[in-house]
């Protein structure tokens, strides 16, 4: 299981990447706007890498919100993308987020694993 969430975790940050990085006219629009949009994807972001990199989970928001910060610096050079600081604040937040909801449904298991165990 761990392996593909790990796969999954990847793949979702090669999409977003896609996304940042990409031509705009291939980049999927939705009605959520583009800071929906973001959140969307970031929190998904977040909550993935969390949820497969659980015993170092602090490290790895470290790493991401710091790879969030250079993956948008590096649309300064991506015709047709611009660089926002509003952006990073939404894509950072909501990964962080993301990575928070994975602590905190690791969490809500192992209390409901530890309860159950003790009825049995």
């Amino acid at each position: 299981m761990s392996i593909f969430v790990r796969f999954f975790a990847w793949l979702l940050a090669a999409a977003v990447t896609f996304a940042t990085l990409g031509p705009p006219g291939l980049r999927p629009h939705s009605d959520l706007g583009q800071d929906g949009e973001h959140a969307l994807a970031f929190i998904l972001v977040g909550l993935a890498f969390g949820l497969a990199y659980r015993q170092r989970r602090l490290a790895v928001v470290t790493v991401a919100v710091i790879l969030i910060g250079l993956l948008e610096l590096m649309q300064f050079w991506a015709p047709g993308r611009h660089a926002r600081l509003a952006d990073f604040l939404v894509d950072a937040g909501t990964a962080c987020i993301g990575f928070a909801l994975a602590a905190v449904g690791d969490w809500v298991m192992t209390r409901f694993r530890a309860s159950s165990a003790l009825t049995s």
